[in-house]
């Protein structure tokens, strides 16, 4: 069983406030609306005080949808892997 998150981190979230749909996307969205409104989150999460954190909880569950501490989909696969990597390595 996982432990249950800590939501903490989350009061500190620059995102906190902003609408869902910069971060998750609607439906349908065609890839050149993707990039920008991907661009616009992940200029949020630059600046955000709790991106570590919220990377982190991402990769962990994982997340399969949405921008989590700056990353996409795709990019957060791809941490996942490079962490299983490293600590395998270790």
């Amino acid at each position: 069983m996982r432990p249950r998150p800590s939501w903490g981190w989350q009061d500190a979230a620059a995102c906190r406030g902003e609408d869902l749909v910069l971060f998750f996307g609607p439906d349908g969205e065609r890839q050149p609306e993707r990039e920008i409104r991907e661009r616009k989150a992940k200029e949020i999460c630059g600046a955000c005080p709790v991106r570590t954190e919220c990377l982190d909880y991402a990769i962990s569950r994982p997340e399969k949808y949405g921008t989590w501490g700056g990353l996409n989909e795709d990019e957060r696969a791809s941490e996942r892997r490079r962490r299983m990597r490293r600590a395998n390595a270790a």
